[in-house]
């Protein structure tokens, strides 16, 4: 199994977290956030993987300061 959490960062700090069986599943989740995330206002809006023994596959965060 692999988790997927998205975070993002603004006054308060907000979790998302789903669960997939397979990486590929994980994958299209972890890649859909981030597109999001590209553009997103929020401050700063992150993406991790891993799996469900909490095992760290990846991470990326964008950061946007006006």
């Amino acid at each position: 199994m692999y988790i997927v959490i998205e975070i993002q960062r603004g006054e308060t700090v907000s979790t998302i977290t789903n669960s997939y069986d397979t990486r590929n599943e994980a994958e299209n989740k972890y890649h859909t956030i981030l597109a999001y995330a590209a553009i997103s206002s929020v401050p700063r809006h992150s993406a991790v993987m891993i799996t469900e023994a909490g095992d760290y596959i990846k991470h990326e965060s964008f950061e946007h300061i006006s």
